[in-house]
């Protein structure tokens, strides 16, 4: 069985490795992908992720079985419309299926009507009406682009004036472009933030362990939001009480409301969650894997991968069996002024081998040579599996102390909220 992933991130790079250890796969390739992943033995091609019609063609030519998407941006342009409209197989949601990332709006127009519990908010195009709002609503306060934006679309307002500020950056300086063109503000929610991913097929849901993401650049979750510093699974401080209690009140409501719109939800669904002094509620919903988490979600899968997916896209039920036992944690190494401005070109350290497994985000070789460079403002992340959080913090940092990394920056605290 051949396999094709869509995307070039180390999302992408940890997709395409785990399905490689999986019997009878023969082949993988990843379009685009990075450099980096041809020394796990995944396969390039030079295919970018909007061209469906050359992605459709390659899948036809070489006897895709099917194809698993990536990236938001891709399901949001309708990549699994087009693939399932020419006969091919695709995991992840339809384009109307997706809009649950793809508009905030939306999502919270689901939530609304289908019970689920989320943050008091409005939607606004107009910058005078938004400000107006902020000032009733006072601070903190949340302010989000409607649209996709990178993972950099959302502002937590400590003051009146930040919230302002932010809402005027998206709706007339144009910041995210179309994606800013409305904002959603919310109501700011105190409490713990975890991450919920579940393989899904219309009602039919897998749950995967509970992971903490840290979107901030720097140590103390300070500085701007990225696309995620690091990561670990499961939260070892959550209890499993509170895992039930979104499913039932989150997972299976939205579910149902996908279906009731016709829009039968297939993929993997993503749930950022917080838990509240009211139990748990919607941050955001993805319509994909995360990026740092499927890093360290993917290695504690125990069963096979490419079957389990198999099994899932044929409606059959997959035997899905995850490490019951011990953290696997992962901090992403970044280029310096990331994610703002960043040089590119920089020289990498060497691969990990054994227990320390390196993801390539954005690395590309040297010309005329196999040496990696930098190519990305995240560039790769060191993942290892420990007893403990402590324990595996202290591999990746002992690790990462050895690595040359001038030029590059990364979290020193990434898991730490689990050993408080």
């Amino acid at each position: 069985m051949k396999l094709l992933v869509v995307g070039s991130g180390g999302r992408e790079h940890a997709i395409a490795k785990k399905l490689l250890e999986s019997q009878g796969v023969e082949q993988v390739f990843v379009a685009p992908g990075n450099d980096g992943m041809t020394l796990d033995g995944v396969d390039l091609v030079n295919i970018g992720i909007s061209e469906h019609s050359r992605l459709i063609e390659f899948a036809k030519e070489n006897d895709i079985a099917w194809s698993f998407i990536g990236p938001d941006d891709a399901l949001a342009a309708g990549i699994v419309d087009d693939f399932n409209q020419a006969g091919l197989k695709a995991f992840g949601p339809s384009r109307l299926a997706a809009e649950l990332e793809w508009s905030k709006d939306f999502a919270k127009e689901i939530m609304v009507k289908y019970g689920v519990p989320t943050a008091a908010y409005g939607t606004f195009s107009d910058f005078e009406e938004a400000k107006a709002y902020i000032e009733k609503q006072g601070a903190p306060i949340v302010v989000k682009a409607d649209g996709l934006a990178l993972g950099k679309g959302v502002v937590v307002a400590e003051t009146v004036e930040q919230a302002v500020e932010a809402a005027h950056d998206m709706l007339l300086d144009n910041k995210f472009g179309d994606s800013g063109a409305r904002v959603v503000i919310e109501e700011f929610l105190d409490g713990e933030e975890f991450s919920l991913f579940a393989f899904v097929n219309g009602d039919k849901f897998y749950i995967m362990p509970t992971a903490q993401d840290h979107k901030r650049a720097y140590d103390g979750d300070k500085g701007p939001n990225t696309g995620g510093m690091g990561a670990y699974a499961p939260v070892p401080h959550l209890p499993q009480s509170v895992v039930d209690q979104s499913v039932e009140t989150i997972i299976k409501p939205v579910l149902k409301g996908m279906i009731a719109e016709g829009r039968s939800y297939l993929g993997v669904l993503y749930a950022g969650l917080i838990l509240t002094a009211d139990g748990p509620k919607v941050i955001e919903f993805n319509s994909r894997f995360g990026d740092p988490e499927t890093q360290i979600i993917l290695p504690r899968l125990t069963s096979d991968f490419a079957q389990n997916i198999t099994d899932i896209l044929d409606k059959k039920e997959p035997a899905i069996t995850w490490l019951d036992e011990g953290v696997t944690l992962g901090v992403v190494v970044a280029s310096e002024g990331y994610p703002l401005d960043y040089e590119k070109g920089l020289p990498l350290p060497e691969k990990t081998e054994g227990d320390i497994i390196t993801y390539y985000a954005g690395a590309k070789f040297a010309e005329n040579s196999r040496a990696l460079l930098s190519n990305g403002g995240r560039v790769y992340m060191l993942v290892t599996t420990a007893d403990t959080v402590s324990a595996a913090q202290k591999k990746i940092y002992d690790q990462l102390k050895k690595q040359d990394t001038t030029g590059l920056f990364y979290r020193t605290d990434i898991g730490s909220k689990a050993n408080k």
